[in-house]
């Protein structure tokens, strides 16, 4: 049996999978709730996962092992982590409703932009950038990672409406420094524009003095147009068709500078964009909440699976 990731899955409540692949019915000995669990912890998966292509043989299951307490032990067990993965559950549950709420706060507010049912003055996006500055992308050619080098932002580290810290890659400064106009202030809107297209972050004090590769457009917005209203209204179903209507393909996707700097806005009162923002940012508080929970909740179901099965529960 080859099995790339290792996936365990309920079936029917009697049969499981490991990744789609193979089905494991359990004897009348084990309860299958036990078992799912049991081959979540113990899935020869675990020990081969350095490997280029991961696989287990169909002996390797057959040949594991794992505790098997009695019949009632195993209910309770079961029950017991079953309990702490539904609350685990409606925590992400919780976390996608409110990555929805943003778009559907925008749409209440100003109306789907493709119709602009409210009457709102359209501008291209290159008139709301500061006068002394351009919307403009980076690095070409950043050369090897350097340990003490520059921090470089590529579209990989957008994640989440945020630049991600954990894999960035650092250049040369010599390379860097010829490419200024780029380097970031912490202020600005930071769009995909080669590959996965449209993907829309913030810059933050945190990212200040990175620069960013070829594949990502920096937008330095100037103090007449919110930021967290624009990330928004970049990421609305009208302008990601716009995006991608106006793509350009060589070796892949590809957005300029000009098709970028040329997409209409809808624009609202500035004190109704910084109404936006304020609920908006309220709802980044609960989503903040919901994930430092999600983490305790994780961290609980990791305790309480070590303790089941060392027979601690």
């Amino acid at each position: 049996m080859s099995a790339t990731k290792g996936h365990v899955y309920r079936l029917r409540n009697e049969a499981y999978v490991v990744n789609h692949l193979a089905a494991i019915i359990p004897t009348d000995r084990v309860v299958p709730e036990f078992l799912e669990h049991s081959l979540r912890v113990f899935s020869p998966v675990r020990l081969i996962q350095d490997a280029a292509y991961p696989s287990v043989r169909l002996s390797d299951v057959a040949t594991m092992k794992i505790p098997l307490p009695p019949l009632a032990e195993q209910r309770r067990i079961a029950e017991v982590l079953d309990r702490a993965e539904a609350l685990r559950a409606k925590r992400r549950a919780a976390l996608a409703h409110l990555d929805t709420l943003t778009q559907s706060l925008f749409l209440d507010l100003f109306g789907d932009p493709a119709t602009n049912p409210k009457g709102f003055p359209k501008r291209p996006l290159a008139s709301l950038v500061r006068d002394d500055d351009t919307i403009n992308y980076g690095v070409v050619q950043p050369g090897d990672d350097l340990e003490e080098g520059i921090p470089l932002v590529r579209v990989g580290d957008l994640v989440d409406g945020k630049v991600r810290h954990s894999e960035l890659k650092r250049i040369a400064p010599s390379i860097e420094a010829a490419y200024k106009r780029s380097r970031l202030r912490g202020d600005e809107i930071l769009v995909s524009c080669v590959g996965s297209i449209g993907v829309v972050a913030l810059a933050d004090d945190s990212v200040k003095g990175f620069n960013i590769a070829r594949a990502v457009a920096r937008i330095p917005l100037a103090e007449t147009t919110d930021r967290i209203f624009m990330a928004a209204y970049l990421s609305t179903d009208f302008v990601q068709r716009y995006f991608t209507n106006e793509l350009r393909t060589v070796s892949q996707p590809t957005l300029n500078i000009k098709q970028i700097s040329e997409a209409t806005v809808v624009l609202p009162p500035i004190a109704q964009q910084r109404e936006f923002t304020r609920r908006v940012t309220a709802v980044e508080q609960l989503k903040t909440a919901q994930r430092v929970s999600l983490a305790e909740l994780d961290a609980l179901f990791a305790t309480l699976q070590h303790r089941a099965f060392r027979g601690e529960l």
